[in-house]
């Protein structure tokens, strides 16, 4: 197998723009180079999913999920971020991190097993959407009116999946959810010469504080507690008059122990300040229990730990573990880049982990 192929296929993607609800182009580049190179696959919507040639319905299915969408470029990159540049050691750019080294490692992984006889089916998954939580990529493949679960597609429902998102190969066996309120402390405007009215501001900063002594009493066993931090805040027009409102954003990360409906609950019960969440549906996602992954992972001597970033994997109903080339403090900053020995040592860690896998069931 010749990484460089990967590689070379990671440099044409970074070159096309492909934000979140606009990756038809890269989408297409991805679909052509699949048919070249025989892998038979189906576009769904902006997504791509491919079956092993040698498919058994009758088997479990263990999915390989990347997402080929990026977010928009930072401002302060020292070159094209559409320029991935041609040091064979490094393949640099948007996208190139997170999370086109996945991508390319997974779809190498793929190809490699692709007409190969497995104790289990293996599918590869490509998602849209992914950055901006979009309804057309894992939220609908995944969904409950999906095609995964759709009894009339014959496509499976995974039983397992390795969601590909740049982890130094390290394997995440829980990540955060995310959880952003918009509040809104509420007064009565007034001249501040007389002293009339009631100040929004003080009411919030009131609240803000009760936010910032607040503890979540349950604590996740791997994630640990709750994490909480007021992020922003706007109030008043001008010097002289006294705001009637307040608006402040608080950023939670939740794990396991707490759905985000809870959190909003308790919460309102604590603070004066209306609380409207933007999204109920990122939650925290944990391998389960007595996980055939994770216990691989250990017999392999894969180091895990908790991941507080989240991903596709909110989405996944199924057991699954977190687990990709490249790093994610680089991901979402400027001047991103993955290596190509992280590219190599990831698809030699894929295919190492799905050879061995089915003694792991048995």
């Amino acid at each position: 197998m010749q990484v460089s192929d990967y590689t070379d296929l990671l440099r044409r993607m970074v070159a096309i723009p492909s934000l979140s609800f606009e990756e038809d182009k890269v989408r297409d580049l991805i679909s052509s180079q699949l048919r070249e190179w025989g892998l038979e696959h189906r576009v769904m919507r902006n997504n791509i999913v491919a079956l092993q040639k040698c498919f058994d319905p009758s088997k479990k299915t263990l999915a390989l999920d990347a997402h080929i969408d990026t977010v928009p470029a930072n401002q302060e990159y020292s070159f094209d971020p559409h320029d991935a540049g041609n040091d064979p050691e490094v393949v640099r750019g948007l996208g190139s991190n997170d999370d086109g080294g996945s991508v390319v490692s997974m779809i190498a992984t793929f190809r490699h097993f692709y007409d190969k006889e497995l104790p289990f089916n293996l599918m590869l998954v490509l998602t849209c959407e992914e950055e901006r939580s979009g309804m057309n990529g894992a939220r609908w493949l995944y969904g409950e009116n999906g095609p995964f679960k759709d009894a009339s597609c014959d496509l499976p429902d995974p039983t397992w999946v390795i969601v590909g998102e740049p982890t130094k190969m390290k394997a995440a066996t829980s990540e955060r959810g995310l959880l952003v309120l918009d509040c809104e402390a509420h007064g009565v405007a007034g001249h501040a010469g007389r002293g009339e009215g009631v100040n929004a501001l003080y009411k919030a900063m009131d609240d803000i504080a009760l936010l910032r002594d607040h503890v979540f009493e349950k604590v996740s066993p791997v994630m640990g507690a709750v994490r909480m931090t007021v992020t922003q805040v706007n109030a008043g027009t001008v010097h002289n008059v006294v705001p009637d409102s307040c608006k402040f954003v608080v950023d939670i990360r939740p794990t396991e122990m707490y759905t985000n409906e809870e959190i909003v609950d308790e919460l309102q019960t604590l603070i004066q300040s209306s609380i409207t969440p933007r999204n109920l549906l990122n939650r925290s996602s944990a391998s389960r229990p007595d996980s055939p992954l994770v216990s691989h992972l250990e017999e392999l001597g894969i180091e895990t730990f908790s991941s507080p970033t989240t991903s596709d994997w909110m989405r996944i109903g199924c057991d699954a573990i977190k687990m990709g080339p490249g790093d994610s403090a680089r991901s979402h900053r400027k001047d991103e880049f993955v290596l190509t020995s992280e590219i190599a040592d990831a698809i030699e860690t894929y295919i190492r982990f799905i050879e061995s896998y089915g003694n792991t069931l048995e």
